[in-house]
């Protein structure tokens, strides 16, 4: 047997147990969740109304990464993780070219430009 999700306000929109079967399942950078979801998640119940999902995440041990786990109707958790793995890509590139912009801004100060 399966483990199912450990939340007790499971959203009223998702059919039990079947929805709470075989999450859509993908990682993200911890550093990207406030982001994503908002200060201590605050987004999520929004997130979850609007794609009609249930999601969980869970901190991985040792590492820099979330798991996060979409649950859902087949095709609404499917648009969800792919809708979240956008999202996070596209912080994950702008996190990026903040990067360079400081870099090229700081060797443009250690030159003297």
């Amino acid at each position: 047997m399966e483990a199912l999700p450990k939340r007790k306000d499971i959203p009223p929109w998702m059919r039990v147990p079947e929805d709470l079967r075989d999450p859509e399942v993908f990682q993200v950078q911890t550093v990207l969740l406030e982001a994503m979801f908002g200060p201590g998640g605050s987004r999520i119940p929004y997130i979850e109304q609007v794609s009609r999902a249930m999601l969980e995440l869970k901190v991985l041990e040792s590492s820099n990464l979330t798991e996060v786990m979409v649950y859902g109707n087949y095709l609404y958790k499917l648009r969800t993780k792919w809708m979240l793995q956008s999202m996070a890509e596209r912080h994950h590139l702008r996190q990026e070219r903040g990067m360079l912009k400081l870099e090229d801004a700081m060797n443009a100060l250690e030159l003297g430009l």
